[in-house]
C-alpha cells in the first residue's frame, strides 16, 4: 500500500473507533493493524526526509530540518495529533482498567508519565476538576495555589505603621517579613473497585462512574481536612490552629447572647470577609430564636438559583457535616465557628494518575487514584471558636 492508501485506511479505522455507537469484537486485530499502518507510515516519512537530504548534499544545499508526527486521521480528511483527550487513547484507557489491556505504544507515548501505570485522559480529568470545585460547600471559599512542595513562602503578622514627621526628618525602618510557610507533598488516594457488572459499559457510562466515585471521595477528604485535618501526612485543618487569646468561647446555652459575643471576638479588621460554619441542627437551633420584638435571629432567603442563602446577624452561614452539632459534640468541642476562608492556602497538584491491581481478598478490580494536597492556614486572626461547655 501507499501513503494515500495508508491514509484512508487509517481514516476508515479512526472512524470506526469514533462511532461509540457501534460494536466492534476484533479490537486486537485493529490495534495490530493500525500499528502495522502507522509503522510503514513512519517508514515512509523517513524514506522521504532522507531522499530530501540526499538531494540537498547533491545539490550543495543545506538538507532541511524536518519533524514527524504521528496524525490520526478522521471521517472529514481532516488529521490531528494524538492525545489524552482522543477517542482511541480513552478507549483504551478504559480496556486498560477494565481488563487489565496494555496501552498501545503510540498511545502511551503522549501521556508522558514514567512512574504511573497509566495517565487519566485529558477530557476526564477536567470534568474531575471542575466537578471537585464546584460540589463542595467549602472548596470554593478556600484560596488555591500550586506551589512547588518544600518551597518557603514568607509571611508577616506586622504591618508597617506610618508616622508623622518634621520637616527634614526621617523615620525608623520597619522589617515586614516576619516567618515562612512551607507545603509538603501529602498523597490523597481513593480506590475504586470495578466489579464484573462494569465490564459491560459503555464508554461514556465507565467515564461518568469513575468520575463519580473519585468526585466524592476526594471531596470528602479534602474538605474534612482543610476544618480538622491533623497536618500529619494531610492539610492541616483550620479547628486545629490554636485561636488568638480571648477568641475561643465556651458555650453552655445557645442563645442571643451566643452571637453577640463571638461579634465582640472577632477583630474589626477582619470581620469583612469572615463567615460562619456550622452543621444544619445548629444553625436551625439559631433559627428558632427570635429578639424581643419576636424577629427571627436567623434569615434564610433565596437567591436567584433557588438556593437558600442563610445569614446570622446579617453574616453569612456555610452547612456542612464536618464538625458536630452543638447537642452531640462533646465538652471542650468546638461545634461552629467564624473564618475568612481566603486566609487558608490549598496547595493542589491537579495531576491525576491511576494504577490497577486485583485485591486478592474479594477478587474485584480495584482502580486507585492518586492526587497531592496541602493545606494550611496561613492567618487565623479571624477564627473565632465556638466550643461547648459543660452544662451548669
Amino acid at each position: 500500500m501507499n501513503k494515500e492508501q495508508l491514509l484512508k485506511r487509517k481514516a476508515e479505522i479512526s472512524a470506526l473507533l469514533a462511532d461509540e455507537t457501534r460494536s466492534i469484537d476484533n479490537l486486537d486485530e485493529v490495534e495490530k493493524e493500525l500499528r502495522d499502518i502507522n509503522d510503514q507510515l513512519a517508514a515512509i516519512e523517513k524514506r522521504e526526509r532522507l531522499m530530501t537530504e540526499a538531494a540537498a548534499i547533491n545539490s550543495g544545499a543545506a538538507p532541511e530540518a524536518r519533524s514527524i508526527q504521528t496524525f490520526n486521521a478522521n471521517p472529514q480528511g481532516e488529521v490531528r495529533e494524538l492525545g489524552t483527550d482522543s477517542v482511541e487513547y480513552r478507549e483504551a484507557f478504559m480496556r486498560h482498567v477494565l481488563t487489565g489491556e496494555s496501552i498501545p505504544s503510540e498511545l502511551r507515548a503522549v501521556a508522558k508519565t514514567t512512574d504511573i501505570g497509566s495517565v487519566i485522559p485529558q477530557t476526564v480529568l477536567n470534568r474531575i476538576i471542575e466537578k471537585i470545585e464546584a460540589v463542595g460547600m467549602i472548596l470554593p471559599l478556600v484560596t488555591r495555589t500550586a506551589i512547588k512542595g518544600g518551597v518557603s513562602v514568607p509571611t508577616s503578622s506586622v504591618k508597617p505603621v506610618a508616622t508623622w514627621v518634621a520637616e527634614g526628618a526621617g523615620s525608623d525602618k520597619q522589617n515586614k517579613t516576619t516567618g515562612s510557610i512551607v507545603f509538603s507533598y501529602n498523597k490523597l488516594r481513593c480506590a475504586v473497585a470495578m466489579t464484573l457488572e462494569v465490564d459491560t459499559m459503555a464508554l461514556a457510562v465507565f467515564e461518568q462512574t469513575l468520575i463519580n466515585n473519585v468526585v466524592e471521595a476526594m471531596t470528602k477528604a479534602i474538605e474534612q481536612s482543610i476544618i480538622s485535618g491533623t497536618g500529619t501526612g494531610q492539610p492541616k485543618g483550620i479547628l486545629t490552629e490554636t485561636p488568638v487569646t480571648g477568641q475561643s468561647l465556651d458555650v453552655s446555652k445557645i442563645e442571643y447572647k451566643t452571637l453577640t459575643d463571638a461579634e465582640a471576638a472577632l477583630p474589626l479588621e477582619y470581620e469583612a470577609n469572615a463567615i460562619w460554619v456550622m452543621t444544619k441542627k445548629t444553625f436551625m437551633a439559631f433559627a428558632g430564636m427570635v429578639d424581643t420584638t419576636g424577629q427571627p435571629i436567623a434569615r434564610v432567603t433565596y437567591g436567584i438559583g433557588g438556593k437558600p442563602e442563610r445569614t446570622l446577624l446579617g453574616r453569612s452561614v456555610v452547612l456542612c457535616n464536618y464538625i458536630d452539632s452543638f447537642g452531640t459534640a462533646d465538652t471542650g468541642e468546638a461545634f461552629a465557628f467564624l473564618y475568612n476562608f481566603s486566609d487558608y492556602i490549598l496547595n493542589t497538584n491537579y495531576q491525576m494518575g491511576v494504577k490497577r491491581y486485583e485485591d486478592n481478598e474479594t477478587d474485584d478490580q480495584v482502580t486507585k487514584a492518586i492526587m497531592i494536597v496541602d493545606g494550611k492556614a496561613v492567618d487565623i486572626n479571624s477564627l473565632v471558636v465556638l466550643k461547648k461547655a459543660a452544662t451548669v
